[in-house]
């Protein structure tokens, strides 16, 4: 196994904290009503989180 994080560029990073922002975001506006339904569905806030911003991209895409 070789470790890859030596290749791991500022822009990498600049969109992995863009998409993390974009979850809290998200999360954020949600009623408390709705996080606790996908806390049920998705075990943890994570997970529901990921799901969303999952679901938003794949949806994005198919605009096209």
């Amino acid at each position: 196994m070789t470790d890859d994080t030596s290749s791991f560029s500022k822009a990498q990073a600049s969109v992995l904290i863009g998409t993390t922002e974009k979850m809290v975001e998200i999360w954020m506006r949600l009623s408390p009503e709705k996080q606790a339904a996908l806390l049920a569905r998705f075990g943890t806030e994570e997970n529901a989180l990921a799901a969303l911003v999952t679901t938003h991209l794949v949806a994005g895409q198919n605009d096209d």
